[in-house]
């Protein structure tokens, strides 16, 4: 298949008087190279249907297409939404069928949205905009439990936040709560040169592996009870987790007892906990478990 390129792209834009906008963070990739590449990173087997959010002009769409898979595209513009079957007859009339395209914002869409036959994706593939990249990626992760494979292109700092163990300098809220679904990892940089405008960062490939036996509940319950654990405990990343999580016990002395229950140290912070730490710390919380008994522990806990 004729992939697209620089002068394709440019072309496409002047036919759709498109001006990419900040808003929808509109960076379209215009080397052939780089689409092929993402595709080959993904490594999801041909036939495999794949979800691909903002496929703009259609860069990576026409490289999944050429693959074998059968793409559904999410796009949030009117305009983009209805040029992407074009372009893609117009280079591959055969493989019209394998395009399916839902004009929807990918914060909010869900299964139900997606074409019937299409609502079961293997994998994400995708372009994703910087500014709604990490909540893209977890709502669609939990709207989509048959996506067994997540391969994106973000801004570099939002792949390094992502894909950063415990205890690093970049570990936060984004880095737990997609450990929570799956194995984290990052799949290479992608410098500026490759996007039409060019952006003023660089961007990395990051990969997400879903756990193939999940080694906690993935119920919605259980799935914002953690998050909420997770939020509270990066929301004072210098605080020790007894005063971190305060609020969220209802007292520090709440904390306190939770987390000894959890067999996690009061005065540790929340940098240092993966999630399997995160997940048994809000179990313990919903289960309402008394901690064992501490003989030498009969003064009150001491202030952080």
């Amino acid at each position: 298949m004729n992939l697209l390129g620089p002068a394709d792209i440019r072309v496409l834009a002047e036919q759709l008087g498109l001006r990419p906008t900040k808003q929808w963070g509109q960076n379209f990739v215009h080397d052939a190279n780089t689409v092929r590449r993402i595709v080959t990173s993904a490594a999801v087997a041909p036939g495999e249907t794949v979800l691909e959010v903002g496929p703009g002009l259609g860069s990576l769409t026409l490289a999944l297409i050429a693959a074998g898979h059968p793409v559904v595209a999410v796009e949030i513009d009117p305009a983009l939404a209805e040029q992407l079957p074009e372009t893609l007859a117009a280079r591959a009339p055969s493989h019209v069928d394998r395009l399916a395209v839902v004009q929807a914002d990918a914060l909010r869409v869900r299964r139900d949205d997606l074409p019937e036959g299409s609502r079961d994706p293997a994998a994400i593939v995708a372009n994703l905009p910087y500014n709604v990249a990490v909540p893209v990626i977890l709502h669609l992760l939990a709207e989509l439990p048959s996506v067994q494979t997540v391969l994106v292109m973000v801004q570099a700092e939002v792949a390094d936040r992502l894909a950063a163990p415990p205890g690093s300098r970049t570990y936060g809220v984004p880095s737990a709560k997609a450990a929570y679904y799956g194995e984290v990892r990052r799949a290479g940089s992608v410098g500026r040169a490759v996007f039409w405008p060019a952006p003023n960062v660089d961007s990395g490939l990051v990969r997400i592996t879903r756990h193939a036996a999940p080694p906690w509940s993935m119920e919605p319950a259980q799935r914002r009870a953690v998050f909420t654990l997770i939020d509270a405990a990066f929301a004072q990343r210098r605080k020790t987790l007894r005063s971190a999580l305060a609020g969220w016990a209802g007292s520090a002395q709440e904390a306190e007892r939770i987390l000894r229950s959890a067999g996690i140290e009061p005065s540790e912070r929340g940098e240092k906990l993966g999630i399997a730490e995160f997940v048994r710390i809000a179990s313990v919380a919903a289960a309402g478990a008394t901690p064992p008994r501490d003989p030498g522990r009969d003064a009150p806990p001491s202030a952080d």
